[in-house]
């Protein structure tokens, strides 16, 4: 059960990065309002209080979270930003995605939830 809760966790966490750089983003490349830098600190304000509520700041959360952040990554590229994904995609995610189990469900003494 701890391993759905943190691998949501990792997709809020995600989501919150992703929207932290992505107005700056939309503000420097696309010309939108400068307004869109106060959401974005504050989404990456939560980012970083996200981060503390993972179970351990060691290489083993990261890589899992690295993973499953590019699976947000690239679901915000297809329901947000509207571009398809290819084959290749989706190849790409679902070995991410197993990559992300494997680490994840290493036994709980070495594991995430040290």
């Amino acid at each position: 059960m701890f391993y759905v809760y943190y691998f949501f966790l990792f997709v809020i966490t995600a989501i919150a990065e992703i929207i932290g750089c992505y107005l700056p983003w939309l503000v420097v490349k696309q010309g939108k309002p400068l307004i869109l830098l106060i959401p974005a600190v504050c989404s990456l304000l939560i980012f970083c209080g996200l981060l503390t509520l993972h179970p351990a700041a060691a290489g083993r959360t990261y890589a899992a979270y690295g993973g499953v952040y590019i699976l947000v990554a690239l679901a915000w590229l297809r329901w947000v930003e509207g571009i398809s994904l290819g084959r290749d995609d989706y190849l790409g995610a679902l070995i991410i995605f197993l990559g992300v189990l494997v680490i994840m469900g290493q036994p709980l003494s070495k594991g995430l939830l040290k």
